[in-house]
């Protein structure tokens, strides 16, 4: 493995764990400023400091640069930049479009990349092209690859446990580092898509549900050999964002070491 991508790596796995919780932020691109995200700074701040739950935060080029200009370095979390980008105003926004490079992403000083790919769409064809364009980019540079997988059937995303598990291994042998999925629905399903991708799995957090939910799927999906998760809105659009990341990160890493910034939830944890 590139020396580079060795240890942007290491920069991106829970140290104790082994496993991930990445938040993806990069929804005011396709759908404008959702709640949750108006304020960019606000959102990201619970997020950084010394705490190492969350793994890295996935945005766009601008907001990075502005973030950076904005709040202290030592407060930022860990960054992606995701190189994908469509707009709900696009009657088929399933293609998305490259709009960063790999030299971008070493400029802003981030340790990885993610790239968002429709499967099963009549777009696939040129979204693979630029998934293995990326791939090799990343392999030239060092730079970590997270693919975000989805399989479209008539305007949905697909939970089929057999079109994830194609997802999954169609990203690994592009040459992705991680691999996000969405949710098979059952621990013994998770696992059939762990154990036939050669890479780390991680499930999509989905949509808005509630705190006792998302904790459920994070527990359920690690139970199922998941490396990990990214979640997204049940983090950024809760009403304590704090006290819900504790609560997941529990679910994804087990028992989180005492920081200064920590909160005792006990009533989310709860079985």
């Amino acid at each position: 493995m590139h020396t580079g991508k060795k240890a942007r790596l290491a920069r991106l796995t829970h140290r104790h764990s082994g496993r991930f919780l990445i938040v993806p932020m990069d929804h005011g691109f396709t759908l404008g400023p959702i709640p949750g995200l108006v304020d960019m700074n606000a959102a990201v701040m619970p997020l950084g400091g010394d705490s190492g739950l969350v793994q890295a935060v996935v945005l766009h080029r601008g907001v990075i640069e502005h973030l950076t200009q904005t709040m202290p370095l030592h407060m930022l979390p860990p960054r992606m930049l995701h190189v994908s980008a469509s707009t709900a105003l696009r009657p088929n926004s399933n293609l998305k479009m490259i709009v960063a490079g790999i030299e971008e992403a070493l400029m802003l000083g981030v340790d990885g990349v993610s790239v968002h790919v429709n499967l099963g769409d009549d777009v696939e064809p040129q979204m693979l092209r630029d998934f293995g364009s990326l791939a090799s980019e990343c392999q030239r540079w060092g730079m970590p690859l997270l693919a975000m997988m989805y399989v479209r059937r008539q305007g949905s995303s697909s939970r089929d446990v057999a079109d994830l598990k194609l997802a999954a291994r169609a990203a690994a042998e592009m040459g992705a580092d991680l691999v996000k999925v969405s949710y098979p629905g059952s621990v013994q399903k998770m696992q059939e898509v762990v154990d036939g991708c050669f890479v780390p799995v991680l499930i999509a957090g989905g949509e808005k549900a509630s705190t006792r939910e998302a904790v459920q799927l994070a527990r359920d999906a690690v139970a199922g050999g998941a490396a990990g998760v990214c979640m997204g809105r049940n983090l950024f659009q809760s009403s304590d964002a704090a006290a819900v990341l504790h609560a997941v990160a529990e679910g994804v890493h087990g028992p989180v070491y005492e920081t200064p910034t920590r909160r005792e939830t006990p009533a989310l944890v709860a079985a």
